[in-house]
């Protein structure tokens, strides 16, 4: 597998960071949120449709390790070292069909939003196109940064960066920066690049 199957589309190189082991909360309530965590560390909401392996990303990014995870009801929130002095608060929003009607609660404060596809479930991909417009269509989201990460990029039958790009209507995003990078959950695979590149995004914003 050539280098540009992994990372398509980024405005920076994405550079290696070491991530430091964080607290692995969840919650179901919403009236939790921006308090669980500290104020500065900007805010990052996770989102996606369901399976598309949000919560064992997001565990796998903060922890190293591949945990058993279940169909997330309400979130899950971490707090990410980056380094020593940058962190960012991720929250992983449940990403089931009854859920995505309360999103839009979620993003107060939100300052970048990494959208989760399964590049190995082509089938799924005009619904999660459908989804991402309607979620960036929110006024809270407007000029914040995205970032579309595809997982399972390991599996033999997924998809290419760019049949993804093309299905999720990317281009049509031109008030906004963002980017696109594979990655993998369960290898870990392109996770440190791609929220470096969050980071990134966000102070370029």
């Amino acid at each position: 597998m050539t280098r540009c199957d992994w990372t398509l589309l980024s405005y920076w190189p994405p550079a290696s960071v070491k991530l430091k082991a964080a607290e692995f909360q969840s919650d179901t309530h919403r009236r939790q949120m921006g308090h669980a965590q500290s104020s500065t560390s900007p805010q990052v909401i996770l989102m996606g449709l369901d399976s598309a392996g949000k919560t064992t990303l997001l565990a796998r990014l903060l922890t190293g390790q591949v945990m058993e995870t279940s169909p997330t009801i309400g979130f899950n929130v971490g707090t990410l070292n980056l380094d020593k002095k940058t962190s960012l608060t991720v929250w992983d929003v449940g990403g089931q069909k009854s859920m995505r009607d309360n999103w839009r609660y979620y993003l107060d404060d939100c300052q970048a939003l990494v959208f989760v596809v399964d590049s190995s479930d082509p089938a799924r991909l005009p619904e999660a196109q459908k989804v991402l417009k309607k979620v960036l269509s929110e006024k809270k989201l407007d000029g914040v940064p995205l970032m579309v990460l595809a997982n399972k990029k390991d599996l033999p039958n997924a998809m290419t960066i760019r049949q993804i790009s093309t299905q999720l209507d990317l281009v049509r995003y031109v008030g906004r920066f963002w980017e696109i990078q594979a990655c993998s959950a369960l290898s870990g695979l392109g996770l440190q690049q791609a929220f470096t590149s969050v980071n990134k995004l966000i102070r370029r914003r």
